[in-house]
């Protein structure tokens, strides 16, 4: 009976161990795993066991974060697991085309937090048993295309981050979106601060929106100031047409645009 009355309290009760099958993962692809669910001191009856994808997004403008699900997949109902039982469940989840990007060429990105939450539901347990895993998640080739394209043209890989909002004029099916945040080239030290790039992949090609802060020219004194305001750029990578393109000279284009004094305060 006090075994009983503890597994009820999560101690001694089954637990979950999730494994993930692939070195990584694309935006797009499908993640291959298994949960190995391993019975616990008495027999116990589970209500659902299933796995979520969780993304790290930043809330509002005073740095708070909060672990959002953006995908979910059950793997079984109510069934018995029999004290000391080792089952195995496989498990294949479709990763939206809007997945962020963790990984470069296996180097994680800083400031990057997706994982894998398994979730197991006791029937008169108050402790649920959780376990998450990171997931590598390697750019599809466009998308790694303009990364390369930006490193090439000089720019500084600095963070990246995942904002819970919506870019203006684009079609975006998750309530966040990411910034891959670079520093500027040596070309263009003197008029931004700093160039973002947010992907919003589809299955044949990927919106790719440039988020420069450039520096605010001011009135007295002359000279650049320190403030900076944001200008948006955007434009569509096909993927049948990917190597048809010098990206290099596109995206410098823009950017000499932009960095262009058009008025006293930009």
């Amino acid at each position: 009976m006090f075994q009983k009355v503890m597994a009820s309290f999560g101690q001694g009760g089954a637990t979950v161990d999730a494994r993930l099958l692939d070195r990584h993962v694309r935006p797009g692809g499908t993640l291959h795993g298994e949960v190995i669910l391993i019975g616990g001191q008495v027999d116990q009856e589970v209500e659902s066991l299933a796995v979520t994808l969780l993304a790290r997004v930043e809330q509002g403008d005073n740095g708070e974060t909060a672990d959002l699900p953006f995908q979910n997949v059950q793997l079984a109902g109510r069934e018995l697991v029999r004290a000391g039982a080792q089952i195995k469940v496989p498990f294949e989840v479709q990763m939206p085309w809007e997945t962020p990007v963790t990984t470069v060429f296996g180097k994680y990105l800083t400031g990057m937090a997706v994982g894998l939450q398994t979730n197991l539901n006791l029937s008169r347990t108050v402790v649920d048993p959780q376990d998450v895993d990171a997931i590598p998640i390697e750019p599809v080739p466009a998308q790694h295309r303009i990364l390369d394209a930006m490193s090439r043209l000089g720019f500084q890989f600095r963070s990246a981050n995942l904002v819970k909002n919506r870019i203006d004029g684009v079609d975006q099916q998750l309530p966040f979106f990411q910034e891959i945040n670079f520093g500027p080239s040596p070309a263009f030290t003197g008029p931004f601060n700093e160039v973002a790039v947010s992907f919003l992949a589809r299955p044949k090609d990927v919106q790719v929106v440039l988020d420069v802060q450039k520096k605010v020219r001011v009135l007295k004194g002359g000279g650049l100031g320190s403030r900076a305001q944001s200008r948006l750029g955007s434009f569509v990578v096909e993927y049948a047409a990917l190597g048809r393109t010098n990206w290099e000279q596109q995206i410098e284009g823009w950017l000499r645009e932009v960095a262009k004094p058009r008025a006293i305060f930009d």
